[in-house]
């Protein structure tokens, strides 16, 4: 009983406190996680000599890397709210087999998304911006990487569902013992051992097993109000369909970034690596504004979803206010600060001017329609808490797909490669306002159906 104490705090706590309270750890987590690849992206772009090919060679490996790791938001942003609904509801069988079917579900990710990656690894590297120079690189990083993927897919899928029981502590510690293993690991390996990229990669997998080590160790406890038991993991046609009904659309929220790195790398390339290397660094500027984005989403969806399941609607609409003036807020001071110093930004990836300038020249292009994101995050996380997976999905297809990826082709052809970085902006402030529009009607009739009124 004591775990269930947790879970009915969502539904009676004040709602700013409590809101603070369940993402403020989920946020922390969230830019301690974003530590791992760009930790490893500040230590490799200061190796001697070969810092700038050598940060080039891990950008164009992130679309592979985030296409692998996005099976992961299936389970945890489709199985995770769910389950929140359904403790909502009372319901904690279904919960508890949504996590045990979701965690066998990432099993299965992990043997078919390593064995495709390992397979067309190189011909895929090269196809989406590698050249002669970075291609060894990218290839001494991800084949070391992908040894890891098990780990990924355990910490980073079922990472939520400790969250949904009302624990975000727990949920912050296990993303804050990988990364802060990864900072100390990662110059040991790089520079100690001398094993350079090789040894970033090395650092990050044992950091990231750690992760998954501190996960299962909790889901598997008494500690646990909603716990992994064997009986729930015989899998159910049923319960799988409604994780990937509503987990499609995170999957391509995480997925179509992979899609973007893909065709952005393959027309930079054709401008020079020096453009590949701008686009890694400013990419992990634009994670530092959406990884807490992301922790916040995951603080406030098991709120949204729990009362959601009661038939609270007002507390529904409460929490989507507060979140809405924080989310905006926060996203829209960061990026203009970014934007208004990009030298700044540059300068803690490398020590190369040349580098630093082409950053500093194509920044501006690259970030300001993000400006808006957050209010966007917001609206489309909370479609995603009242289990509205239809919606969910355009606003994730229409920003990436339908928009960004046709844009970043055509406009290179008119206004050569700021075109490849304005294609970004343009296609972020485009979706930003449909999503927002589409919110401001469907929000009113979607409380009208809550379950419980």
């Amino acid at each position: 009983m004591a775990g269930n104490a947790y879970e009915e705090r969502l539904g009676t706590d004040r709602m700013l406190p409590l809101v603070m309270r369940m993402a403020l750890p989920a946020v922390a987590a969230q830019i301690v996680n974003l530590l791992y690849n760009v930790v490893d992206r500040i230590y490799i772009g200061h190796i001697p000599d070969i810092g700038t090919d050598a940060l080039a060679g891990i950008g164009v490996t992130s679309a592979m890397i985030i296409l692998v790791s996005a099976f992961s938001a299936i389970v945890s942003g489709g199985g995770a709210p769910l389950a929140a609904i359904a403790l909502g509801q009372g319901d904690r069988v279904r919960a508890e087999k949504i996590l045990g079917n979701g965690f066998v579900l990432l099993l299965v990710f992990t043997v078919l998304t390593s064995a495709v990656a390992y397979i067309f690894m190189e011909p895929i590297l090269l196809f989406t911006g590698a050249s002669e120079n970075t291609i060894g690189y990218a290839t001494d990083y991800l084949s070391i990487y992908l040894l890891g993927t098990v780990f990924v897919q355990t910490s980073v899928g079922l990472n939520t569902f400790i969250n949904t029981q009302g624990r975000p502590g727990i949920a912050m510690l296990s993303t804050l013992i990988g990364a802060v293993m990864n900072i100390v690991l990662d110059p040991i390996f790089i520079f100690v051992f001398d094993m350079g990229v090789k040894g970033a990669a090395i650092a990050t997998v044992i950091s990231q097993a750690c992760s998954a080590a501190w996960v299962l160790s909790f889901l598997f406890s008494k500690r646990a109000s909603l716990r992994l038991e064997k009986q729930y993991m015989k899998l159910d046609s049923r319960t799988i369909l409604s994780i990937l009904g509503l987990g499609i659309s995170p999957f391509i929220m995480a997925s179509t970034e992979s899609l973007v790195g893909f065709v952005l790398n393959t027309n930079l390339k054709h401008f020079g690596d020096i453009y590949v290397s701008s686009l890694a660094v400013m990419q992990s500027a634009m994670q530092f504004g959406g990884a807490p984005l992301t922790g916040f989403a995951q603080g406030f969806v098991p709120i949204m979803s729990y009362n959601y399941g009661h038939g609270y609607t007002d507390r529904v609409k409460e929490c989507f206010k507060v979140v809405a003036i924080i989310m905006f807020s926060f996203n829209a001071v960061l990026m203009s600060s970014m934007i208004a110093f990009p030298r700044i930004v540059a300068g803690i990836f490398t020590e190369d001017e040349s580098l630093i300038a082409c950053v500093a020249a194509m920044m501006p292009y690259f970030l300001s329609g993000i400006t808006i994101f957050g209010l966007q995050r917001a609206c489309q996380n909370t479609f995603m808490a009242l289990g509205q997976a239809k919606i969910s999905l355009f606003i994730a297809l229409l920003r990436k797909v339908i928009l960004l990826v046709p844009l970043a082709i055509i406009l290179p052809k008119f206004w050569g490669v700021k075109g490849v970085f304005a294609a970004e902006s343009i296609a972020d402030f485009s979706a930003a306002i449909c999503c927002i529009s589409i919110f401001i009607f469907a929000f009113p009739r979607i409380l009208r159906k809550s379950p419980r009124t």
